[in-house]
């Protein structure tokens, strides 16, 4: 051959050579595949290494004084190599599709073409009607070489009807690799049965396989993105169902005394039963909204359903509850059920009867990286070991804040006595932006 074409099927079989090391290294670390796939890429990855340096090694043949016995080793090797994938390539298909391997006929055809394969590269060399190699090393075929590849074409063939066969049981990013990796290869077999392609007979191979476990490994990843978002969203799910539960389940007595407050106060002062009665349609309406919402809100839209709920607890408990609001910062957003439930909470577990005024304190701030909302109360306090109601409230708001924006929140022991919940919501990207911008015209 001349020398531009030895240079190119060098280059070419050391690209393939790195392709085959870096998808081995690929396949290795990536998370994104399953166990079974992973061994078998792994596999696959280190027949075609064994291959590509085989292939090198056969082109160094002509330049060195070889024995010929060692010649035939190298070249039956790599014709075994080569042979490897294909039913390798059937295993994956059946896989794929679900099927049993021992019970399959496709794969006792493979596996029995791929003993009579290995059977005719046993007494190839003992035979010169199949190949022979000159006293200067030199590989040439013989009458019926073509025979040495009948059993590889018809295991192409088998494979491409197993996955025309099979298509509609198979992604369509995977039904295009499988044609991908048989249909170059079989045709460059059935070229090489007339005319010596025998390198481009192993690039073609090699590229073909590597472009295979290119688009199933995309598609695995594709697939188990898809798993991680469907689990994402049914953890939504069920964070909103238990926040829901959690509305529907109001205290039977907190509505028993403040329709009583209110049927007492329509004699007493008609203008505050009224006003109760605005608070706690409020509260009731922002209940039920914040169920059906599975989007971040407006802090106003949370921040009135608190007022309204801690009016209506002011008016049962009139001079023995106070709030005070301390809120600059405003435009943010939210999980909705994210203050209301825990200014309750508060209320519900931290208010003493007997220990005089209860004070609760709402306040709000802007950080570096997103906002702080501060609830604090001067209550019985608040156990950590404690795993019952109060726990269970925060812990659904935790897992809605993590899920839905990233959030976070800290419960903490108040100074002065009682408890101290912080929530931090970070800012989105637009916000972060939107802040960038707002600091430069500031310095500018």
């Amino acid at each position: 051959m001349n020398g531009w074409i030895d240079y190119f099927y060098f280059s070419a079989f050391l690209a393939g050579l790195l392709l085959s090391v870096l998808g081995l290294w690929f396949t290795a670390v990536i998370p994104g595949i399953d166990r079974w796939s992973k061994r078998f890429f792994l596999s696959y990855f280190i027949v075609f290494i064994l291959c590509c340096l085989f292939c090198l090694l056969e082109m160094l043949i002509p330049y060195y004084s070889f024995p010929a016995a060692a010649v035939y080793l190298v070249l039956i090797l790599e014709c075994v190599l080569l042979a490897l994938p294909l039913p390798m390539l059937t295993v994956y298909l059946l896989h794929c599709c679900g099927e049993d391997l021992r019970s399959s006929k496709l794969m006792r055809a493979v596996l029995g073409l791929m003993a009579f394969y290995l059977v005719l590269l046993a007494i190839a060399p003992f035979v010169s009607a199949f190949s022979r190699t000159t006293p200067d090393t030199t590989y040439s075929r013989g009458p019926l070489y073509p025979l040495l590849l009948l059993p590889m074409l018809l295991i192409l063939l088998l494979n491409f009807a197993g996955t025309v066969q099979r298509r509609n049981q198979l992604s369509r990013k995977v039904y295009l690799s499988f044609l991908i990796a048989i249909l170059p290869t079989m045709l460059a077999l059935f070229v090489q049965l007339f005319i010596d392609v025998f390198p481009l007979l192993d690039i073609s191979y090699i590229l073909a396989a590597l472009s295979m476990y290119s688009f199933i490994l995309s598609d695995q990843i594709e697939q188990d993105l898809c798993r991680q978002r469907e689990i994402a969203r049914q953890q939504r799910e069920i964070a909103n169902q238990r926040a829901s539960i959690m509305v529907l389940e109001m205290r039977p007595h907190f509505i028993y005394n403040t329709l009583s407050s209110i049927y007492s106060l329509c004699d007493q002062d008609p203008k505050a039963a009224r006003q109760v009665i605005k608070d706690f349609n409020i509260y009731l309406r922002k209940n039920f909204t914040a169920v059906a919402s599975d989007v971040l809100i407006p802090f106003s839209a949370e921040l009135e359903h608190t007022r309204a709920y801690l009016a209506v607890e002011q008016a049962l408990y009139e001079d023995s509850l106070f709030v005070d609001y301390d809120i600059p910062h405003t435009w943010f957003r939210m999980p909705p059920l994210t203050l209301q439930p825990i200014v309750e909470n508060a209320v519900k577990h931290g208010r003493d009867p007997y220990a005089g005024p209860f004070h609760i304190s709402v306040r709000t701030r802007k950080t570096d990286s997103g906002s702080e909302i501060v609830v604090a109360d001067d209550g019985r306090g608040f156990e950590p070991a404690d795993n019952g109601e109060p726990h269970i409230a925060l812990n659904n708001i935790r897992q809605r804040l993590e899920m839905m924006c990233g959030g976070r929140i800290s419960i903490a022991p108040n100074e002065g006595g009682g408890t101290v919940v912080t929530v931090t919501i970070p800012d989105s990207a637009a916000e972060q932006e939107k802040n960038t911008e707002k600091e430069d015209g500031q310095r500018g």
